[in-house]
């Protein structure tokens, strides 16, 4: 990820916000209506064994990032939770930060990200994405908006992360300023695993 998508124009964090208001009442709503649970763990199948939890392994690991050459940062991409989601903890060269979670839905078979930076009240440093797109080579595109404020123009933002062996991954990220008819480069990083 990258801070150049920040100065583009300030962010307003509002649809976020309406988002994890209306994803805690969903939630609170199904935990009022769910049986109860036992304290021991459900026999349920593991998300480890779901081939689904598995898209995003390509990229599990330390990553020292470049751009042009350029070293621009390291990236962590941990598996949590026993293989049921994915985070990323991203570092620039400038001191920047920016942390994602990245979640399977099994009844949808989509994944998700949530991207927050250290630059969040600018827009770019607030992201909402899901998985558009699985190639053939194992690559991942993910695509949302980029929030911003009330009546400002509509930005699309897609990732696409695409494994070039087992220790190397070429990050590009695009935005559309009309609707997804042209894209134009935002960032264009080289992955290199450190371990």
């Amino acid at each position: 990820m990258n801070r150049s998508l920040a100065p583009l124009i300030p962010a307003s964090i509002a649809a976020i916000a309406a988002l994890t208001a209306q994803l805690s009442a969903a939630l609170a709503q199904s935990s009022a209506s769910a049986p109860p649970t036992s304290p021991t763990r459900s026999a349920g199948t593991s998300c480890e064994k779901d081939a689904g939890f598995h898209t995003l392994d390509f990229w599990v690991g330390t990553w020292r990032v470049t751009v042009d050459g350029r070293y621009d940062g390291t990236d962590v991409v941990t598996k949590i939770l026993d293989g049921c989601a994915v985070t990323e903890d991203w570092r620039d060269a400038g001191g920047g930060r920016g942390k994602s979670l990245f979640y399977y839905e099994p009844f949808e078979k989509t994944w998700s990200q949530i991207w927050v930076t250290d630059q969040a009240t600018l827009r770019g440093g607030l992201k909402m994405k899901r998985l558009i797109a699985i190639y053939a080579d194992g690559g991942t595109r993910f695509q949302g908006m980029l929030p911003g404020p009330p009546g400002s123009k509509i930005v699309l933002d897609r990732t696409t992360l695409t494994p070039l062996d087992k220790n190397t991954v070429h990050q590009l990220i695009e935005i559309s300023l009309d609707g997804g008819s042209t894209w134009r480069k935002a960032y264009d990083a080289r992955y290199t695993r450190v371990r």
